[in-house]
């Protein structure tokens, strides 16, 4: 049986202190659970000291040398001082060779057993290998928070150039990034992309996921973002009281709005861009833009003046 970390039951005990629809909780961590072998003794040697991991996972496909899982990385050593949280991410492989070639330049790879068929190739938003996958990490990132640890989770079609914790209220139950950002971080007709972002571990976020995973069988069948969106509501008035925070594109930038500043992103997704080719094409010019930014002097860096110059 895995010993619950001393800070979750801290932490836990804080958040039923402030809430009641916590104490109503009644949650098992010693029921049975979905199988994660060896998962509870890795994430210690992955998370940060206050208990936080950060997670991507990757196919074959994103893999492969030259795709997106090099560019993610390289994006860590290419950014203003964050080369050492690589040191706490988690890539969640979902096929042997993506296991293989994690194994070869990361420290902390796992490997993510996934039933359906075809899920080492760039799978279509929507097909079933696409949406079993999906799922079936939701329900890994559960198990994160059931073992006491906060967790970021990252697609691997985003770079980073900033430290993002500098700019997420880790007060929040889930600080989650925008496809459509309405000028509130608090307002919930912000529409969320679960591409990016951050949970805190508590009873109430771990009823939280486990909602959010049996509200698949009402909207048959659909992927975990459209879903959120539409259950959101229901977690921030019900009795969970989820405390929501939608991060500001300024800072949290997407394809989909494109209108942060170079000065100031902390990450760049490539949201609304189809088909893996076409990302890998896009991060590689805004890797270029982010490197020849960084060659600037830190005079012609202050002016304001420098500017994304893609996606055209």
């Amino acid at each position: 049986m895995v010993q619950l970390p001393r800070r979750y039951v801290v932490q836990m005990c804080s958040v039923l202190q402030q809430r009641k629809c916590c104490r109503k909780l009644r949650y098992d961590f010693n029921a049975q659970e979905e199988s994660f072998p060896g998962l509870a003794e890795l994430l210690p040697k992955v998370a940060t000291d206050d208990g936080t991991v950060m997670i991507t996972s990757v196919n074959d496909a994103f893999a492969t040398p030259g795709s997106l899982l090099d560019l993610f990385r390289g994006s860590f050593h290419d950014g203003e001082g964050i080369a050492h949280l690589l040191n706490h991410t988690l890539i969640v492989a979902l096929d042997p060779g993506a296991m293989a070639r994690c194994g070869a330049v990361h420290p902390h790879c796992y490997h993510l057993e996934v039933a359906a068929a075809n899920v080492s190739s760039a799978s279509r938003i929507m097909t079933k290998s696409y949406l079993e996958i999906v799922w079936v990490k939701l329900s890994l990132q559960q198990r994160v928070l059931q073992l006491g640890y906060n967790y970021l989770f990252t697609d691997v079609d985003i770079l980073w150039f900033r430290n993002p914790f500098r700019h997420i209220n880790l007060y929040a139950d889930m600080a989650v990034s925008t496809d459509r950002f309405k000028g509130d971080t608090e307002s919930l007709a912000s529409y969320p992309n679960t591409g990016f972002y951050y949970v805190r571990s508590t009873n109430c976020t771990v009823e939280m996921l486990r909602q959010w995973r049996a509200a698949k069988s009402r909207f048959p069948p659909d992927h975990d973002q459209f879903i959120f969106n539409e259950i959101k509501a229901e977690l921030a008035t019900g009795e969970l009281q989820i405390k929501f925070v939608f991060l500001d594109p300024v800072r949290f930038d997407g394809f989909c709005q494109h209108h942060s500043k170079i000065d100031t992103v902390c990450t760049m997704h490539t949201n609304c861009c189809i088909g893996l080719e076409t990302k890998v094409h896009d991060l590689m010019n805004v890797a270029n833009d982010w490197k020849n930014y960084m060659n600037l002097t830190l005079s012609e860096r202050r002016t304001g003046k420098n500017r994304w110059k893609v996606p055209a």
